[in-house]
C-alpha cells in the first residue's frame, strides 16, 4: 500500500521534509542516508535515497561484514552551532516508533569519533557518541503523534562531523505501548531482549510487523546480559503462541526461551539512559511439556527492592493455557544504571522459572519547545520556498534557527531575529508584532512595502533596522511607546510626512536619511542622541563607531602568548607588601623576607623532583608554601620563568593562589598560599591514608575542584593553557579538603587556531597520555587522559603505576581498571576502604567517564565540562538529589494513575 510523504531539503541549519515513498506498511518510512537509488532490501523493506537533497554532504563507506546497501552511505553535515533535521509526515494520535542508526566507518579518514546530539523537535532524545568506527550505533524512540509532522534534528557537534546512515520510522496500531502520561513523556528504547534465541541475528520484520529488532540474548558485548546463573539452558517450540492481538511480542520471539535448571535465571545488564524512571515488562509462555503434576512458579527478584519481588508468576494460570502469551510488567519503575534482576522458583514449585523476552524504556520529559513557535511558523510560511524558511524542528531548541536568537528560559522566547537580504517582499508580517520577548530586529536590505506596523506588542525591543526597503507611509506615533528603543535604522525607504516630535526627543540613534518625502519635525528634547538625516550625521556616527572598536580591542584580556615565557625572570622589581601580592602581576619577593617567614627554611613540608617546599608564616599570619628549585640548568631555569609567566596571570579559585617569586644568591623561589591538608596522593596511599580515608563523596568533590580548575585554564583564557603534568601530587587540598591545582612548570600555552602544539614529550608516567607520546603533539585532550587516571585513582585507592597492585602481567592502572569494567565487574577495583559507604551508581557513572578520559584516541575523549558534569551528577546521586528528583516525578505520574501504589505490578498476581 502506497503512503505519501513531502520531500523537501532545508537549508543549512536543517534538512527534510519527506516527499512519496512506497512503504510495504502504513506509516512505514525508510530513509537510506546519502543513497543515490530506492531499493527492497532481503527483509522486503522499501528504502527511499535522499539523493535530491541539496544541502549535507553523501559519503560512500566500506566495513568489514557490512553489506547491506544502507549502509554503504551516509549524509554528514557541518560542525557548526547550527541544527540539521528530517521532518516526517505523521498522524496524529498515532504511536510511532522513530530509529536512527549510525556507522561512521572512518568517512572522514581522520578517526575523528564524531560525538554530536539527536532530538525530536525540541526534546533532546540522546548523545551520540562514536567509540568504534565499524560499529552501527542505533537509537529508537516510542511516541504519541501530536502534530502533523516531527522533526529529527542532528546538532551540538562535540567532536567530529554529525552523520547519520539510516532513519526508520515504524507505526503502531492500536493501544501497544499506551501510557497514561504518553503526551509529556516519549519512551527511549533501552533494552528489547529475545531470550533462547538460537543465533545471535535479531528478530524483527518481517517476523514482527511493527519491525521492532529483539536482540539476541547470544550476543556478545561488554556489560550486556553478563553474570548469568549457572543451570540456565535454552528451549524451543515450533508450537504457535497466542500473543494476543500481535501487538506484544511476535510468535517467532516467543517460542524461544531460557529456564533455570537450578531453580535461578540471573542476568545484568546496561541501561542506556539510565538511572531514571521508566516502563518495563517481561513476556512468559510457557513452552515446555510438563508433566502433569509438574508445577512451575516463580518470583521476580530485584536486589534492593524486596517489595517488588512478592507477587508470584504462574505462567499457564496467568496466561489462560499453554503457548498463550502472559506479560506482566511496571508501567513506570526507578532502574539503576546496572540492572541486575533475576527471577527464582518458589519453594511450591518444581520446576524452575522460564523466560521468553524483556522490554526496557526510559521516560523522556518532553520538551514543549518555544513560546513563539507557532507565531514564528505563520511568518515561515509566508515565505516557505526560500531556503532560510525551510530550517526545521523547534526555533530554538535544542539549538535556535541560523536566523534567531533566543533567551534561556526552559520554554525559550525569541529574542532576535536576523532576515537582512533574504529577499523579503509584501508587508512586514504582522505576525513579528506579537513577539513579546523581541530585543533585536534586522529585516534591512530586503524588498519590504507598505507601511511600518505597530510594534508596541514587542516592549523589549531596543534595535530596529529597516534601512534599505520600500516602506512607505509615515511614522507611525506608536515607535514612541517602545521604551527601551535605542536604535532605529529608516534610511534609503520611500517613508512621507514627519517624524513624530516625540522620537526626535528619545534618547536613541536615528537615521531616515534617504527618504525624500520624509521631513523632521520639532524636537521636544535634547537628549543624548544622535539623529542622522545627513552626511555629517553618517560622519559622527562612524566616528562613534571607530572610537568604540578602539576602545574594545584595548580592553581586552589575554593571557601571555608563547614568546613571553622564554624569557628569564628580572633580577629584582619594586613590590607591594607580599600579603597584598594577589592583586599584582609577578611578584619580586626578597630572600630575606622568604627567610623570616620560614624561620631561615626551618620546616620541611614536601619535595620532589622539582626541589623542597617549606612551611611558612608572615607577619600578619598568613600562611605560605615556599618551593625551592634545585636545578639550575637552562631547563630548569625556563620552567621556573614558565611557571611564574603563568601562575601571575591566572586567578581561579581551584588553582593554587600564586604570592610571588625570588631570584638572589642563585636561588629560584615560588611562593604560594598553603594548603593545609597536603596533596591528594598521600591522602589515597600516602602516609594519610591510616589516619582516614576520604569518603566517596568527599573524593568526589575533589574530582569536581580539580576539574572545574583544568577546565578554566583549557577555556578561560586566550591562549588556553595545557598543564601537561596532572597528576594526584599536583592536586593540593585546604583545611575543608577542597582541591586546587597546582605545579605549571610544564604548562605550555596552545596556539591560536592550532589543533596541537608540536613539543618535547614531557610528563610523568603513568598519566602519559600515550597519542602525545607517540605523536608529540600536545593538545588539551592529553590532560584529559592524566585526569581519567586519577579519576581511575579516586575510585580504587591505587597508584597509577605500580609493581604489585595490579598482577603479574600489568603494572598500569589504566589496564588493569579497563578490564574489571568493561566485564562488568566495578567491585573488583573499588577501595576496600571506603567500606561499601557509596552508591553503586555514582561509582559507574564515574568509571564509565574515566574510561572515556582514556580513550587512545585524543578525539574520542570527552572535554573537560563533560567530565564535570558527570561528576555533578554523580554528587546528585551521592546526595540523593537524583533519586529525589525521581521520586517527585513519580508521585507527579502517580497522580496521572489515579493513586496506584508504585508497587502495583501490572498482570501480576499477589
Amino acid at each position: 500500500m502506497g503512503t505519501e510523504f513531502l520531500l523537501l531539503f532545508f537549508s543549512s541549519s536543517a534538512f527534510i521534509l519527506m516527499d512519496a515513498i512506497t512503504a510495504q506498511m502504513p506509516g512505514f518510512i525508510s530513509l537510506d542516508c546519502g543513497g543515490k537509488k530506492d531499493f527492497t532490501d532481503d527483509l522486503g523493506l522499501e528504502w527511499t535515497a535522499d539523493d535530491q537533497l541539496m544541502y549535507g554532504e553523501t559519503t560512500n563507506i566500506s566495513v568489514a561484514n557490512e553489506t547491506r546497501k544502507q549502509y554503504m552511505t551516509l549524509r554528514h553535515f557541518p560542525a557548526d552551532t547550527r541544527k540539521y533535521c528530517y521532518t516526517l509526515s505523521v498522524t496524529t494520535r498515532t504511536r510511532y516508533l522513530v530509529r536512527a542508526s549510525f556507522l561512521y566507518g572512518n568517512f572522514d579518514n581522520n578517526n575523528v569519533y564524531p560525538e554530536f546530539d539527536i532530538s525530536l523537535g525540541a526534546t533532546h532524545w540522546a548523545t551520540i557518541v562514536i567509540s568504534d568506527a565499524n560499529t552501527i550505533e542505533v537509537q529508537e524512540l516510542i511516541f504519541l503523534a501530536s502534530d502533523p509532522t516531527i522533526s529529527v534534528c542532528l546538532s551540538n557537534a562535540t567532536t567530529g562531523q554529525p552523520f547519520i546512515s539510516t532513519l526508520e520510522l515504524r507505526q503502531f496500531n492500536g493501544s501497544i505501548y499506551l501510557t497514561q502520561y504518553e503526551s509529556q513523556f516519549y519512551l527511549s528504547v533501552s533494552a528489547r531482549i529475545n531470550f533462547g534465541a538460537d543465533s545471535e541475528a535479531p528478530v524483527r520484520y518481517p517476523d514482527d510487523p511493527f519491525d521492532r529488532i529483539w536482540e539476541s540474548d547470544s550476543i556478545k558485548k561488554a556489560n550486556y546480559l553478563v553474570d548469568v546463573a549457572a543451570g540456565t539452558k535454552k528451549v524451543s517450540t515450533h508450537m504457535p503462541i497466542n500473543v494476543n492481538n500481535g501487538e506484544r511480542p511476535p510468535q517467532k520471539v516467543m517460542q524461544t526461551a531460557v529456564v533455570g535448571r537450578n531453580g535461578l535465571l540471573k542476568y545484568r545488564i546496561n541501561l542506556d539512559g539510565f538511572p531514571g524512571f521508566g516502563w518495563a515488562f517481561t513476556y512468559f509462555a510457557e513452552i515446555e511439556d510438563l508433566d502433569p503434576h509438574k508445577t512451575r512458579k516463580f518470583r521476580l527478584v530485584l536486589p534492593g527492592m524486596p517489595e517488588l519481588s512478592k507477587p508470584a508468576v504462574k505462567i499457564e494460570e496467568n496466561a489462560l493455557g499453554k503457548y498463550h502469551l502472559y506479560e506482566p510488567g511496571f508501567y513506570n519503575i526507578s532502574l539503576p544504571f546496572v540492572l541486575s534482576f533475576g527471577f527464582g522458583k518458589t519453594s511450591d514449585s518444581s520446576m524452575g522459572p522460564l523466560l521468553n523476552a524483556m522490554e526496557i524504556n526510559k521516560y523522556v520529559k518532553k520538551n514543549d519547545g518555544s513560546l513563539d513557535g507557532s507565531v514564528i511558523a505563520s511568518v515561515v510560511s509566508l515565505y516557505s520556498s526560500a531556503d532560510w524558511a525551510q530550517e526545521g524542528g523547534d526555533p530554538c531548541l535544542p539549538v535556535p534557527w541560523s536566523w534567531v536568537l533566543c533567551n534561556s528560559d526552559p520554554q525559550p522566547r525569541i529574542t532576535s531575529i536576523k532576515l537582512s537580504g533574504k529577499n523579503l517582499t509584501g508587508n512586514i508580517p504582522s505576525d513579528l508584532t506579537t513577539l513579546s520577548g523581541l530585543v533585536e530586529l534586522w529585516l534591512d536590505g530586503n524588498s519590504l512595502t507598505g507601511p511600518i506596523p505597530d510594534f508596541t506588542g514587542c516592549k523589549d525591543l531596543k534595535i530596529i533596522h529597516l534601512e534599505s526597503n520600500h516602506l512607505s507611509g509615515g511614522l507611525p506615533s506608536s515607535l514612541v511607546d517602545l521604551p527601551n528603543l535605542r536604535e532605529l535604522y529608516l534610511q534609503n525607504n520611500m517613508l512621507s510626512g514627519t517624524v513624530p516630535s516625540a522620537l526626535l526627543g528619545k534618547d536613541l540613534v536615528l537615521n531616515y536619511t534617504g527618504n525624500i518625502y520624509l521631513r523632521k519635525g520639532h524636537s521636544e528634547g535634547s537628549r543624548n542622541k544622535i539623529i542622522i538625516g545627513s552626511s555629517f550625521g553618517v560622519a559622527v556616527l562612524l566616528i562613534n563607531i571607530i572610537a568604540s572598536c578602539m576602545l574594545l580591542q584595548k580592553g581586552k584580556k589575554k593571557c601571555p602568548n608563547q614568546g613571553q615565557l622564554e624569557h628569564a625572570m628580572p633580577a629584582q622589581r619594586l613590590v607591594s607588601s607580599l600579603t597584598n601580592a594577589a592583586t599584582e602581576a609577578a611578584h619580586f619577593v626578597t630572600l630575606s623576607e622568604i627567610k623570616y617567614a620560614t624561620r631561615n627554611f626551618e620546616k620541611e613540608v614536601g619535595s620532589g623532583g622539582f626541589g623542597v617546599v617549606y612551611y611558612g608564616k608572615l607577619k600578619d599570619g598568613k600562611e605560605i608554601a615556599v618551593k625551592v628549585l634545585t636545578s639550575n640548568s637552562f631547563q630548569g631555569k625556563r620552567e621556573f620563568s614558565n611557571e611564574v609567566t603563568l601562575l601571575s596571570r591566572i586567578h581561579h579559585r581551584n588553582l593554587v593562589q600564586f604570592l610571588g617569586y625570588s631570584q638572589e644568591e642563585g636561588k629560584s623561589i615560588l611562593v604560594y598560599e598553603f594548603m593545609h591538608n597536603g596533596t591528594l596522593k598521600e591522602h589515597l596511599y600516602g602516609p594519610l591514608t591510616s589516619e582516614q580515608s576520604i569518603s566517596w563523596i568527599n573524593r568526589l568533590e575533589i574530582a569536581e575542584d580539580a576539574a572545574k580548575g583544568i577546565e578554566y585554564l583549557h577555556t578561560g583564557c586566550v591562549l588556553s593553557i595545557i598543564h601537561r603534568d596532572l597528576k594526584t601530587s599536583n592536586i593540593l587540598l585546604d583545611k575543608n579538603l577542597r582541591a586546587k591545582v597546582s605545579d605549571f612548570g610544564l604548562s605550555k600555552l596552545a596556539v591560536d587556531g592550532a589543533s596541537h602544539v608540536s613539543s618535547i614529550v614531557r610528563g610523568t608516567v603513568g598519566y602519559l597520555d600515550p597519542e602525545y607520546y607517540v605523536s608529540q603533539q600536545l593538545t588539551e585532550k592529553s590532560d584529559i587522559y592524566s585526569f581519567g587516571v586519577i579519576l581511575l585513582e579516586l575510585i580504587s585507592g591505587k597508584e597509577a603505576i605500580s609493581n604489585e597492585s595490579f598482577g603479574v602481567n600489568c603494572r598500569n592502572i589504566v589496564q588493569w581498571a579497563k578490564l574489571y569494567i568493561e566485564s562488568g565487574d566495578i567491585q573488583g577495583i573499588i577501595d576496600p576502604s571506603l567500606h561499601g559507604d557509596y552508591n553503586i551508581q555514582s561509582m559507574w557513572k564515574i568509571a564509565e567517564k574515566a574510561l572515556m578520559c582514556v580513550q587512545p584516541h585524543g578525539s574520542m575523549r570527552p572535554s573537560m565540562s563533560e567530565v564535570i558534569k558527570e561528576i555533578q551528577d554523580a554528587i546528585s546521586v551521592e546526595r540523593g538529589e537524583g533519586a529525589a528528583m525521581e521520586v517527585s516525578i513519580t508521585c507527579q505520574l502517580m497522580s496521572l494513575l489515579h493513586g496506584q501504589p508504585l508497587d502495583r505490578i501490572m498482570g501480576f498476581n499477589s
